[in-house]
């Protein structure tokens, strides 16, 4: 499973932000519905450290660092992590990032932060129960004791009886250029599909399309409270995103005291 997402995000880490209609409206948009909710959570922005696990090109990293948070940030992409180091340099920031799995961030040498964060529906690429257990503990190993998690997914509880196939397509224009995105799902099975995404732009060369396939398993909100309750989170819950102002549900859980409380 690691190895195949590595190569789709690796493979995609040069083009990702297309997927975007404008990327930097959108770094900045999700960074102002996350930071208030880390702001409320862990306290003010300057004051915060926050390891972003599945940081991909830098989308929350970017947008919290420029808000005055103190990130870190790691994927399991190394590609992925070159292209955010060159945007954080190009935005004269300073994020520590390290290329680790989010089942095993011991490649990440710091600890005690007061936030993790895993968004962009990370965690679906955890095919089966232990390795979401897995990834859960290694999160609360890197919070100190009272620290969050937050992290978003797909709304799967509504998806997976919709069994939707095809997202898209958008039509964006990149300097007078057509663009378009879109997404093909080709489910396995009841939880599991193969997604296709198809990123077409009309270059000077002519058409040319990038295609790249992973997999996912829909997780269900309680099947993930209550992975997060048995690693050790206490007071976990959800924000859609109505409340949120983000545009996937959100979960948040706090690492309890050793003594559970």
């Amino acid at each position: 499973m690691a190895e195949s997402v590595r190569n789709f995000y690796d493979e995609l880490a040069g083009e990702y932000n297309l997927m975007f209609e404008d990327w930097e409206a959108s770094i900045a948009r999700q960074a102002a519905a996350l930071g208030p909710i880390l702001e409320r959570e862990c306290g003010p922005a300057n004051l915060v450290r926050i390891l972003d696990c599945a940081c991909g090109i830098g989308t929350q990293t970017l947008g919290l660092a420029r808000r005055g948070f103190r990130v870190t940030g790691a994927d399991v992409s190394p590609v992925a992590i070159a292209r955010a180091r060159l945007e954080v340099s190009a935005r004269g920031l300073n994020c520590g990032l390290y290329v680790a799995d989010m089942r095993d961030l011991s490649h990440v040498p710091e600890t005690g932060f007061d936030a993790v964060i895993c968004m962009d529906n990370a965690l679906p690429h955890l095919f089966c129960e232990e390795d979401l257990a897995q990834a859960a503990a290694e999160v609360c190993t890197k919070l100190r004791t009272g620290g969050v998690f937050v992290a978003s997914i797909r709304d799967y509880d509504r998806l997976i009886e919709e069994r939707p196939v095809v997202q898209g397509p958008a039509f964006f224009s990149d300097a007078g250029r057509r663009r378009i995105v879109f997404q093909l799902w080709d489910w396995v099975d009841e939880r599991r599909y193969q997604f296709h995404l198809y990123i077409t732009r009309d270059t000077p060369a002519g058409w040319q399309t990038h295609h790249g396939v992973s997999t996912y398993r829909a997780v269900l909100r309680d099947e993930l409270a209550g992975i997060l309750e048995r690693a050790g989170f206490i007071k976990v819950r959800w924000l859609l995103p109505a409340e949120s102002g983000f545009y996937q549900p959100l979960v948040l859980g706090v690492a309890a005291h050793k003594d559970g409380r």
